[in-house]
């Protein structure tokens, strides 16, 4: 639904935590990560870019809860909608590289477990970087969004405009 009204402050606004998000993803998750695995810090490196990434959901929730304009707080619910899809795949990577980690141990040969361990992480960790590309395209989409001074309609029923 398009909202002719809204000044372009606010569309300013309401870009805002579209592109925190997309920066936060492209930091945090394409970058760091990858720099992470590249210096060989260990699978505990990898909870660095997740802390980093992690604060800045946060973040993002806190803002989402403050009252300002209509449009913009509604921008700012659609971008931690987005974060929570990025913190399933998080907790999906956790899940898988947990039960990697649980069948490297198992293993009778260490050299074994080691290629095991490696492989499995590496596969672990596919669900979170789906999952930000995933988001990362419907963020670049909902800052198009509004730019054009539009809103979904299921959130817009969800959450109705107040009578002007």
């Amino acid at each position: 639904m398009q909202y002719p009204n809204v000044s372009k402050e606010e569309v300013g606004q309401a870009q805002f935590p579209h592109n925190l998000f997309i920066s936060g993803v492209f930091i945090f998750d394409l970058l760091m990560t990858p720099a992470v695995l590249a210096m060989k810090i260990g699978m505990i490196g990898l909870l660095i870019p997740l802390v980093c990434s992690g604060a800045l959901i946060a973040w993002i929730y806190l803002r989402s809860r403050k009252t300002t304009t209509w449009f913009v707080d509604m921008h700012w619910k659609i971008s931690f909608g987005r974060a929570k899809l990025l913190m399933l795949g998080y907790a999906i990577s956790g899940t898988l590289i947990f039960l990697a980690w649980l069948i490297s141990i198992s293993m009778k040969d260490h050299n074994m477990g080691s290629i095991v361990w490696t492989a499995l992480t590496r596969v672990g960790l596919m669900p979170t970087v789906i999952l930000v590309l995933v988001t990362a395209v419907m963020e670049f989409g909902s800052y198009a969004q509004a730019g054009k001074r539009e809103l979904p309609d299921k959130l817009v029923a969800k959450f109705p405009a107040p009578a002007v």
